[in-house]
């Protein structure tokens, strides 16, 4: 029986929930996926960090109710964050970052990812900036260190659509794609289309837990734009960067607008989209579009994500699935993790027989 020891850096929502679910069905893992998963190690801006070498309860950790520098309280703990040295110094196989998403320079993230493939260690992530400023870099290193690198959960959070993309349509010719890539705006959509100003609905998506305090990343596209560029890079082997991509939110748009959109057959979505042309150079946006109600997106409601893969093979495939979430998001990193099993798993099995 495989177990791995993971540090995780970060315990808000996403790294709480992996928690959750370490102490609830680490025993069903070892029976049905082949591994279990013991923290060794945790770093939070808020309660500080910890380090325990032998394992930290997953229970405890979950059910305390920690207060501001509450690490300090446990064994080999403190109450600075100390992420870094958690990253470097923690026993882990496999670091599991899920700090806050810095657009401009991808940081921390990008430093965890870098000090963890130094030590030898795997880095699964949930965390779009690295993934959409560094992820050539990134992949490289991790390589040329022997280590893995997994961000699944960067687009849309536990819905597969890398994997999706790389492995289930892999010779299918994909052109394109467009997609509603962020819960929160078609959320803000939906509530408009009944009437609700653009504040009023932003208000009752905060008050879901759908949006920040500062909703700006989600109603401007500036999220979406990140996730497009991962998207592209990936799936269709563009070198986009953030600047590379025209982006307009939905902050514009007014009751009004979307009554008017319904009444002629159509619905507005923000849609993230990115297409290869003949001359094979590839283009990408985020904006408000009217999409006839026929169409696969139009219909996606609530806090709901979707994507159309355009491809020459089989047409349109359109996956829809929860784009956010926290044990959503928690299980994209599992899955994170399944596959650097799966990776390593046959290897070990070929050093045994030899």
């Amino acid at each position: 029986m495989t177990i791995y020891t993971v540090s995780l850096i970060g315990f808000g929502g996403v790294n709480r929930a992996l928690a959750e679910l370490i102490a609830e069905r680490n025993e069903t893992w070892q029976r049905e996926l082949g591994f279990g998963l013991n923290i060794v190690g945790v770093s939070d801006l808020h309660l500080g960090s910890v380090i325990s070498p032998n394992g930290i309860d997953a229970r405890m950790l979950t059910a305390t109710r920690f207060e501001k520098g509450g690490f300090a309280n446990l064994s080999g703990g403190s109450a600075e964050p100390r992420s870094l040295h958690v990253v470097r110094s923690a026993p882990a196989d496999i670091v599991v970052e899920a700090t806050y998403t810095d657009p401009a320079t991808g940081e921390p993230a990008i430093s965890h990812c870098r000090a963890a493939f130094e030590a030898g260690r795997s880095v699964v992530t949930t965390n779009k900036g690295p993934v959409a400023l560094a992820a050539a870099e990134l992949k490289a290193m991790a390589a040329a260190c022997g280590v893995g690198f997994e961000y699944e959960g960067a687009v849309m959070s536990g819905t597969p659509v890398i994997r999706l993309a790389q492995s289930a349509l892999a010779g299918a010719e994909i052109t394109g794609f467009a997609g509603i890539l962020n819960g929160t705006s078609n959320f803000v959509l939906g509530r408009m289309q009944t009437g609700l100003g653009f504040a009023e609905a932003v208000a009752e998506a905060q008050a879901a837990g759908y949006a920040e305090a500062d909703p700006t990343a989600d109603v401007e596209g500036f999220d979406v734009r990140l996730k497009v560029v991962i998207l592209a890079n990936e799936v269709l082997g563009a070198t986009l960067t953030p600047d590379q991509v025209d982006c307009a939110g939905i902050s514009a748009l007014t009751p009004a607008a979307l009554a008017e959109a319904e009444a002629a057959g159509t619905r507005w979505k923000l849609i993230g989209s990115a297409a290869r042309d003949a001359s094979g150079r590839i283009t990408a946006a985020v904006r408000a579009e009217r999409l006839p109600l026929a169409h696969p997106l139009a219909s996606v409601s609530g806090a709901v994500n979707a994507i159309t893969f355009q491809t020459g093979l089989l047409g349109d495939v359109t996956v829809t699935g929860p784009g956010a979430g926290r044990i959503e998001t928690a299980f994209a990193l599992l899955s994170d993790i399944v596959a650097l099993h799966r990776k390593a798993t046959p290897l070990a099995l070929r050093e045994a027989a030899e």
